[in-house]
C-alpha cells in the first residue's frame, strides 16, 4: 500500500499488483494505511480453496476478502469495508473450533454436503457464499484481479496458510486514489461526513438499537480492546504461550480473568 500511496500522491491513482505472497491477515489494516494518508483504496486478495462456485460442491474459490475505504472529516467515521464473499469468514470457524463453540447452521456444509453447526466438520466441507451466485461471483472476481493478473496461483491452486509444505503463492491487487481529484479534500470529507450522518441516522427497523457505518463496529471494538485488553479462552492462551516458548519470546501477560 505504501507504494500505491506514493504513486497516487504523484499521479492521482496508484495501482500495485503483488505476486507469490502469503496470507496478509485482515485486509482492513491495509485499507487503514490509505485512510491515514487521506486516500481512498481498493484492496483485493485471493486465498486457498474453501468455497464452491455456484452450483458446484467442491472447494475451488477462496473466501477472499473484498476491502475498500475512504477518509472522513472531523464529524464522521472513515468508511472501511472488509468482508468475505462467504456468509461468514473462515477465520470465525477456526475461532469457534479453538473455543469449542458451535457455529450457525447456514455458514458451511460438511464433507457430505450437509449443513452443520460443528466447526470441525465445516472445515472438512465447504463455506457457503453470501447471496448465492452473487457471493460466488465475487470470489471469482478476487481470483481474476489478484491471482490471474499478478501471475500468482489461482483457480484453486493457492496453498492454505496452515499448509507449510509449499509457498502460499497468493496474489494481491491494491489501488490508492486521491479523493481530491474532482474537488478539494475538505469538500470530500464534508460530503463523507454527510453520508455518515445520514447512514447512522436513518430510521431504524423494529428491534434495531443502533445503525453503524461500515467498519464502525470494529473501530469501537478496537478502542475497547486497547482500553480493557483482548479476551481469550484458556486454550488460546495455552496455544499462544506454547508458540511464544518455542520461538523464545515473552508469554502473554494476563490482566485478569472472568
Amino acid at each position: 500500500m505504501s507504494t500505491a500511496i506514493s504513486i497516487a500522491q504523484q499521479f492521482g491513482i496508484g495501482m500495485v499488483s503483488v505476486k507469490h505472497s502469503n496470507h496478509f491477515g485482515m485486509s482492513a489494516w491495509v485499507v487503514r494505511q490509505a485512510v491515514e494518508a487521506n486516500m481512498m483504496s481498493l484492496v483485493f486478495t485471493n486465498s486457498s480453496p474453501a468455497l464452491p462456485v455456484w452450483g458446484g460442491r467442491e472447494k475451488l474459490m477462496g473466501v477472499s476478502p473484498i476491502a475498500c475505504g475512504a477518509p472522513a472529516g472531523a464529524n464522521g467515521k472513515p468508511f472501511i469495508l472488509d468482508m468475505a464473499p462467504s456468509v461468514a469468514a473462515r477465520g470465525k470457524i477456526y475461532k469457534a473450533l479453538r473455543r469449542g463453540e458451535k457455529i450457525p447452521g447456514d455458514w458451511a456444509l460438511d464433507g457430505e454436503g450437509k449443513t452443520t453447526d460443528d466447526p470441525a466438520k465445516a472445515l472438512e466441507g465447504v463455506m457457503l457464499p453470501m447471496g448465492g451466485p452473487k457471493g460466488s461471483a465475487l470470489a471469482v472476481m478476487m481470483d481474476v484481479f489478484s491471482g490471474v493478473l499478478s501471475g500468482s496461483a489461482f483457480a484453486g491452486d493457492v496453498t492454505g496458510p496452515y499448509d507449510m509444505s509449499k509457498p502460499g503463492d497468493v496474489g494481491h491487487f491494491i489501488v490508492a486514489i486521491k479523493p481530491d481529484l474532482f474537488m478539494s479534500l475538505d469538500e470530500f470529507k464534508e460530503r463523507m461526513d454527510t453520508l455518515y450522518r445520514r447512514v447512522v441516522g436513518a430510521e431504524k427497523a423494529h428491534g434495531v438499537d443502533r445503525i453503524y457505518f461500515p467498519g464502525e463496529i470494529e473501530q469501537i471494538r478496537e478502542d475497547e480492546r486497547l482500553r480493557d485488553g483482548i479476551p481469550y479462552v484458556q486454550d488460546e492462551i495455552d496455544t499462544l504461550n506454547a508458540e511464544a516458548e518455542r520461538v523464545g519470546v515473552a508469554k502473554i501477560k494476563l490482566a485478569g480473568s472472568v
